[in-house]
């Protein structure tokens, strides 16, 4: 099967893992989990943030441990370095729509 995500099986229904991220760059010292859950609750994340625009990122072992999470606390030191290349990504991605420029390219699935 490799690496690639495209190849990986399903997870079962039910076991779905999701976690919605807060901020504000020059505001918050580090992100802080706003919803987080497993199976109907991490589908409804999802849905909700497909329905605002809001970008979604496929990655089991962060949402596994960012879903673990009660939500108004910060994420986790240890997931820091994942999360800081998703929000740089964002925001590279964010600049890119503003300006005549070409687009940033595609966030790696190993983060």
């Amino acid at each position: 099967m490799g690496d690639d995500p495209a190849c990986r099986p399903a997870p079962p229904r039910g076991t779905a893992r999701a976690a919605a991220l807060h901020y504000r760059q020059g505001d918050d010292a580090l992100p802080r989990i706003v919803a987080s859950g497993r199976g109907a609750v991490a589908e409804r994340i999802v849905d909700l943030a497909f329905a605002h625009g809001v970008p979604v990122r496929e990655d089991s072992d962060l949402a596994a441990l960012l879903a673990s999470v009660e939500p108004g606390n910060d994420i986790p030191l240890e997931a820091m370095m994942a999360v800081a290349e998703v929000l740089s990504h964002l925001y590279r991605l964010n600049n890119w729509l503003g300006a005549d420029a070409a687009p940033p390219p595609s966030l790696p699935d190993s983060v």
